[in-house]
C-alpha cells in the first residue's frame, strides 16, 4: 500500500471512530467534501497544510494519519514524507505518553517560499533545529530568524509561518500536541 491510500484507510478510521461524517469533516475542516473523499479512497495525494486541517478538526496530530499507532508509544514504520507550500516533511518519530503526542519531522523549507500554517489542536507548540541555511519562522506578529545550530520554539496553536528568505532550510521540527480524549472516554 502506498502512503496515499495508508493515509486515506488512516483518516477513515479516525473519522469513524469519533463518529464523524463526511459532511461534518469537511465542514469543520474547510476541506471540500469531493476531496475529502478521494483523500480517504487513496486516490488524492494529501498535502502538508490539508492534512493538518483535517487532522486539526478532529482534534488529533499529524501523525495521526501518517504513522500507525504502537502499543509502546513509539511508532515503528516507514517514514511517511509530505509536502506542503514551502516545507516537505518526513515524519521520524513519533511519541505518545499520557499527556502529549511528540512528532519528529525532518524537515526542508524551500528557498525563497513562505508557508502560512492555520493553527493546530489547542495546546500545541513545535520547535524548530536548524541543520543548514536561515529559517524565518514563528507567528506572523513575532518572526524569528534562526541560523545552523540554534532553535526556535512557538505556539502553534494559533497561525504561524515558515520560509527561507536565502536558500533551502534543513532542520528537525519537533511538534508537540496534547493527548485528546478517544470517543467514549
Amino acid at each position: 500500500m502506498g502512503l496515499n491510500e495508508d493515509v486515506g484507510r488512516r483518516l477513515r478510521a479516525l473519522r469513524h471512530g469519533m463518529d464523524v461524517s463526511l459532511s461534518e469533516l469537511s465542514r469543520r475542516s474547510g476541506v471540500g467534501k469531493g476531496t475529502l473523499s478521494e483523500l480517504e479512497s487513496g486516490r488524492r495525494n494529501p498535502t502538508l497544510e490539508t492534512l493538518y486541517a483535517l487532522t486539526t478538526a478532529l482534534g488529533r496530530p499529524l501523525s495521526a494519519v501518517l504513522s500507525d499507532p504502537s502499543p509502546d508509544g513509539v511508532s515503528s514504520r516507514q517514514p511517511a514524507r509530505v509536502s506542503g507550500s514551502a516545507v516537505t516533511a518526513v515524519l521520524i518519530e513519533r511519541y505518545e505518553d499520557g499527556e502529549a503526542v511528540t512528532d519528529v519531522f525532518r524537515v526542508t523549507i524551500r528557498a525563497g517560499a513562505v508557508q502560512e500554517s492555520e493553527a493546530h489542536v489547542p495546546g500545541t507548540s513545535e520547535s524548530l533545529m536548524v541543520l543548514a541555511g536561515t529559517a524565518v519562522v514563528g507567528p506572523p506578529d513575532d518572526l524569528g530568524t534562526v541560523g545552523p545550530g540554534a532553535s526556535a520554539r512557538w505556539r502553534a496553536d494559533a497561525p504561524h509561518v515558515y520560509s527561507a528568505p536565502d536558500g533551502d532550510v534543513q532542520g528537525i521540527l519537533f511538534v508537540r500536541s496534547p493527548v485528546s480524549p478517544r470517543r467514549g472516554d
